[in-house]
């Protein structure tokens, strides 16, 4: 596996391992999966690389899970992405699963090779490349992350790797932001409520702000309240997970603040599971535009935080 922090490129490996004959299958593997822009971004890039391949929805009720897959060790399927709610769950099911995703405590892909599945986690690479892409001077700066689900323990592992001088969660209940903290020990994690006062003091002591809740899958929710960017300073920048514009990345903006949503990440991690299942280099714009153009024209507002836990959407 390359570098996490490696960006894709369009072309082909030196050392691309030999595909079986197609067709080939691949597929997104969740309940529900009818919202994933998965098959748009998969779909142009397999194009791109004149594979012969297709990426389709499974969608799979948790009962159905251990035979779904059992599926993915058929000759033509080169692996799956794996959304919610199954992300933990499949991992007991793959025959090896890296030590990166048993530190996330999920995998979003499995790759199939000769009959065994290997799980991996290609969200923490993909926020690491989403968040330097939209901003350069990620290292040093103060983060304080919204939320503790899975998507946000991604966020969290990304950040250390991309040495940002302290990390802060915020969560509504308190134990479940204290269990992500031991478990991605030695991490440093700072553990703090969400009450209005404490927000407050947060907000003002950082400089890079990541929603990693659901809120802003509806166009009236925000992860906070909007005032509190006040106390940003200037050169704060704010990342929200959800895949589409939000109220508080229009707050964020509106206040001259470097902001950015989650599809950048989205199509990151589809790229590096894509160089996973293929061993060639993903065609990163291709499945940037097949992405936005699924996105705004399909109406999906989906979450490449904890709504879709998982980034994979």
């Amino acid at each position: 596996m390359t570098d996490p922090n490696e960006p894709s490129a369009d072309g082909q490996r030196s050392a691309s391992p030999a595909l079986p004959p197609g067709p080939l299958r691949l597929g997104v593997i969740g309940d529900p999966v009818g919202h994933s822009l998965s098959p748009a971004l998969h779909g142009a890039a397999l194009r791109a690389l004149g594979l012969d391949a297709t990426y389709v929805r499974w969608h799979t009720p948790a009962a159905e899970l251990p035979a779904r897959v059992a599926s993915l060790r058929a000759p033509d399927v080169l692996g799956a992405n794996v959304t919610v709610p199954h992300k933990q769950a499949v991992m007991a099911l793959l025959d090896t699963v890296s030590p990166l995703a048993r530190r996330a405590g999920a995998v979003n892909t499995v790759v199939h090779r000769d009959g065994r599945l290997s799980g991996d986690n290609t969200d923490v690479a993909g926020f690491s490349l989403a968040l330097t892409e939209a901003r350069a001077d990620i290292a040093g700066r103060a983060a304080l992350v919204l939320g503790a689900g899975g998507a946000a323990r991604a966020v969290v592992l990304a950040l250390e790797g991309l040495a940002v001088a302290s990390i802060t969660v915020a969560n509504r209940d308190p134990e479940r932001a204290r269990r992500l903290a031991a478990d991605l020990a030695p991490t440093p994690v700072r553990v703090v409520g969400t009450d209005a006062t404490t927000l407050a003091g947060e907000v003002a002591r950082c400089s890079l702000l990541v929603n990693a809740t659901a809120a802003g899958w509806h166009a009236d929710e925000t992860p906070l309240p909007l005032d509190l960017l006040d106390c940003l300073g200037g050169d704060a920048v704010v990342y929200d997970l959800t895949y589409r514009d939000t109220a508080l990345l229009a707050a964020a903006r509106a206040r001259g603040l470097a902001a950015a949503d989650g599809l950048g990440m989205l199509v990151h991690q589809g790229a590096r599971a894509l160089e996973l299942w293929t061993g060639r280099l993903a065609p990163v714009a291709a499945m940037r535009a097949a992405a936005e153009q699924a996105r705004d024209g399909g109406g999906t507002g989906a979450s490449a935080s904890d709504r879709d836990r998982a980034t994979t959407g």
